[in-house]
């Protein structure tokens, strides 16, 4: 399934009589907030369902499109959900409700609930789930760790420095207590009480850019989804040192900030909007057990 952007236009954007902006409306400021000219060419962004006429007071944000964040926008009475991932990445020739997705897609349209997806392009952009991720580690003078050809000020991923050097000991521990929690937590490759100071972030499955964080010369690479073989080979040469997070917990991070752009651009059209941030852990894990014979 193609997820074309809505129309932003005067027709399909009209401003509601109780003021209250419309789907078409938030569209257009998440598209300000995340230009879809920075997204992937394999990826898929842009409003799922919903009309672009339609009334908005009120969003929920998530990273998943899943059952549970479904059943808290209609129990919360939502108008809008927005999630960092698409609910068909792959497409599809059928949305009926006999699958998990479809019953989403049915449930959604029939409570009047808008859905909108941001990812590769929230990934890359200016205050986007990059600069968020750098942010909470508290890293300065950043910059893309793989900037967009056409705009090299954003990108995917962020290098930069910490305010003072640290062991990877302590840095994994820092990051720990600022990353949301799940059953995972969070992974740590390398010798932990070397001292570390130029750091890379990327949310979510971060394989891709092992090599790339090697060549920017960091010292650790923060990011999630990392497999056991690239893993072991990439530390096998030394640096950059690896904290595997979650894919949901690296990416959450991204959302608080874009729900505060989202009231703030309402303000600015002198309409009120409330963006909430779903604090549902999608993370596919639910329980973390240590393992071996002494634990029994």
């Amino acid at each position: 399934m193609s997820h074309t952007p809505a129309p932003t236009s005067s027709n399909a954007a009209r401003r509601n009589p109780d003021g209250s902006l419309s789907v078409g409306d938030i569209v257009g400021l998440v598209e300000a907030a995340a230009p879809p000219v920075l997204a992937a060419l394999w990826d898929s962004n842009g409003l799922i369902c919903g009309d672009p006429s339609d009334p908005v007071r009120s969003i929920l944000l998530a990273v998943d499109p899943v059952t549970a964040v479904v059943d808290e926008a209609i129990d919360s009475g939502v108008d809008m959900v927005i999630t960092h991932h698409p609910l068909y990445l792959r497409g599809t020739e059928h949305v009926a409700a006999t699958d998990p997705k479809g019953r989403s897609v049915h449930r959604l349209i029939r409570a009047g609930i808008a859905l909108l997806n941001a990812h590769t392009s929230l990934d890359a952009a200016h205050g986007g789930v990059a600069e968020a991720l750098a942010d909470r580690v508290g890293l300065t003078s950043t910059v893309p760790l793989e900037p967009d050809p056409a705009f090299p000020d954003q990108g995917i991923g962020r290098i930069g420095v910490l305010p003072q050097p640290v062991a990877l000991r302590r840095l994994a521990a820092d990051v720990a207590a600022v990353l949301p929690d799940s059953a995972p937590g969070l992974l740590v490759g390398g010798d932990l009480d070397a001292v570390v100071e130029r750091i890379a972030v990327s949310g979510g499955a971060g394989d891709s850019l092992l090599q790339r964080a090697r060549e920017a010369g960091a010292d650790v690479f923060i990011t999630a989804d990392l497999r056991h073989h690239p893993t072991s080979e990439h530390l096998e040469g030394g640096r950059p040192y690896l904290l595997c997070g979650t894919h949901w917990a690296t990416e959450w991070v991204g959302l608080e900030p874009l729900a505060r752009r989202l009231e703030e651009g309402a303000r600015s059209q002198g309409s009120s909007l409330i963006a909430r941030v779903s604090r549902i852990v999608t993370d596919p894990w639910a329980l973390r057990l240590s393992t071996g014979t002494d634990q029994a």
